[in-house]
């Protein structure tokens, strides 16, 4: 195996295999390798760390998105390995992440095939998501209104994903005439959080505590707006499902987010939705403030945002290109 070429694929630096230098005795190897596996930050002292390890050996890294291959050198989004991070830039590539448009196809997707919800594609875009928007209303007992906007939020909850900016955001947000719909599952508190909005906000926002794949597909076609202020995110899939349905994403710019999402132009009629710079409840709120401005007043920049989003080619097939370059590169280049 000594001509045996590796590419690292990092998906998210932030879990790392860190633990104490003596589990170097777990991973079988002779003892001449515990160098490698070493690793100091100021954080957390010199320890076993096993992407330390790959970065050092492999001979080329990809990442997820190309904002997140940029961040991964930086002292705040490298997570302590961002010296050696820099060390080998020569070696690294951002591909962004693609979808699976066959599970995740408004035409096809079998979830909308019963309870009221229905399939639609590009041409019949307007009324199947009017559609799937009041299936969805009446399955989560919301007052149905074609009228009113259906922000959704799907996503683990947890300190990335910016669960407690919409908890700040949330009187501003209730005090339109909107409805939000929060899907998720993770930290006891921010559960609870979902509970709480509930309770409070009855009629206007449902927080559903757990997971469903079928309510995720459901709420990706019967939303008109998806919320994403996730603190990082190396790519981001949501935003790349919605779009594919014709939801227009509003998001915090970062990682894979800030790639896929561009900031709609109302000038020049571009871009795919709203990205806000810092990861501040006052950023969502610009934002969201000016997607729904769109969404009631601009109705055809609405549904070009719409119709752009769907158009675009989220397969794997060109991402799948670009993986078979670094592979070819990993074995010519040494």
């Amino acid at each position: 195996m000594i001509y045996t070429r590796c590419v690292l694929v990092i998906h998210n630096i932030a879990y790392q295999g860190r633990g104490p230098v003596d589990d170097f005795r777990y991973v079988g190897l002779p003892g001449h390798y515990l160098d490698l596996f070493k690793h100091y930050d100021p954080v957390g002292g010199e320890h076993f760390n096993i992407i330390s390890a790959g970065l050092k050996t492999a001979d080329r890294v990809v990442t997820v998105s190309h904002g997140y291959a940029w961040e991964l050198k930086t002292t705040e989004g490298g997570w302590g390995l961002n010296g050696i991070i820099n060390e080998n830039d020569w070696k690294f590539q951002g591909i962004v992440n693609r979808i699976d448009t066959r599970d995740w196809n408004p035409k096809l997707d079998a979830h909308l095939k019963s309870d009221g919800y229905t399939n639609y594609s590009l041409d019949t875009l307007q009324t199947g998501k009017t559609q799937c928007k009041a299936a969805l209303q009446r399955e989560l007992g919301l007052p149905v209104r074609d009228d009113v906007p259906v922000i959704g939020f799907i996503g683990r909850l947890d300190h990335q994903k910016g669960v407690d900016l919409i908890a700040e955001a949330i009187p501003w947000i209730a005090s339109q005439d909107v409805q939000l719909v929060m899907l998720g599952t993770g930290r006891a508190d921010l559960e609870e959080v979902l509970r709480g909005f509930d309770n409070r906000y009855r009629g206007k926002v449902r927080g559903w505590v757990g997971f469903s794949v079928e309510m995720a597909h459901r709420i990706t076609a019967g939303a008109d707006v998806l919320l994403m202020p996730s603190r990082f995110e190396p790519c981001g899939l949501n935003q790349l499902y919605a779009m594919a349905y014709g939801t227009v994403p509003v998001v915090h710019a970062v990682g894979g987010l800030r790639d896929t999402v561009h900031q709609f132009d109302p000038y020049n009629e571009t871009g795919l939705g709203w990205a806000f710079e810092r990861a501040e409840a006052g950023g969502l709120i610009d934002a969201l403030r000016d997607c729904l401005n769109t969404y009631w007043n601009y109705k055809s920049s609405w549904e070009g945002l719409q119709k752009r989003g769907m158009t675009q080619d989220l397969s794997w097939d060109n991402a799948a290109k670009l993986y078979e370059e670094v592979l070819v590169a990993a074995k010519y280049h040494w």
